[in-house]
């Protein structure tokens, strides 16, 4: 059964090879037509103004009167071991309003928070996240290849779960990056926004992939 990602991209192709097959003025106007009202029976509802405010704007540690946002990047990589609970609390420390995690999945479908799909270039163990449980995951230090790895010695790859937890307790708006699995991101980001409702106030989603955006936004209304 064709999902609303798979929709789009189908119409879309159907919609091109019919209009370079006709030059009928006629066809031409109904694909028009067709393609409004698919438009409007698809899309997705917008996102009170007053919401968006909240979640780019939120309170907590802006910069001066004009409420600058300070979002680190990766949970803040530089002052700590990427994509980590550590690097959430220093960017806290630090003066972060948010910061931005990179969503991927184990070998067993535990989201967890990685940026590369091997393990390689930021811990001490080698070989593809799909290939690798959540269990064989606890077992590498994500501080190993980090500039600072002496200090940050044994800091683990975290779960969504404990990452949310702790961005939740820190007051920190959660940029949630997802670059891949759109079906399996839906599903997790579905149950830690039911489990934790303050995060449809205090979180965005973005990816490059509209299909990504397509699943969670049919799932979730938010940002």
């Amino acid at each position: 059964m064709l999902q609303l990602g798979d929709e789009v991209t189908l119409y879309s192709v159907v919609f091109v090879l019919v209009l370079l097959g006709t030059r009928s003025p006629v066809w031409t106007t109904a694909l028009t037509v067709s393609l409004y009202l698919f438009v409007a029976m698809f899309r997705f509802p917008q996102v009170p103004s007053s919401r968006v405010r909240q979640v780019l704007h939120p309170l907590r540690g802006t910069v001066g009167s004009g409420r600058v946002s300070v979002v680190a990047h990766r949970g803040g990589g530089h002052d700590a071991p990427e994509n980590t609970i550590v690097a959430i609390r220093e960017a806290s420390k630090n003066g972060a309003t948010g910061v931005e995690l990179d969503l991927e999945f184990s070998a067993d479908g535990v989201p967890i928070l990685m940026h590369d799909e091997t393990v390689d270039r930021t811990t001490n163990g080698s070989g593809p996240l799909c290939q690798m449980r959540l269990s064989e995951l606890g077992n590498l230090d994500a501080a190993a290849k980090h500039r600072l790895s002496e200090t940050f010695t044994g800091e683990k790859i975290p779960t969504l779960e404990e990452a949310v937890e702790e961005c939740i307790k820190l007051q920190l708006t959660i940029y949630f990056d997802v670059k891949g699995h759109p079906d399996e991101a839906a599903a997790a980001l579905k149950e830690v926004y039911k489990k934790h409702p303050v995060l449809y106030n205090s979180s965005i989603v973005c990816s490059f992939e509209p299909k990504v955006i397509y699943r969670v936004r049919g799932s979730l209304k938010i940002v």
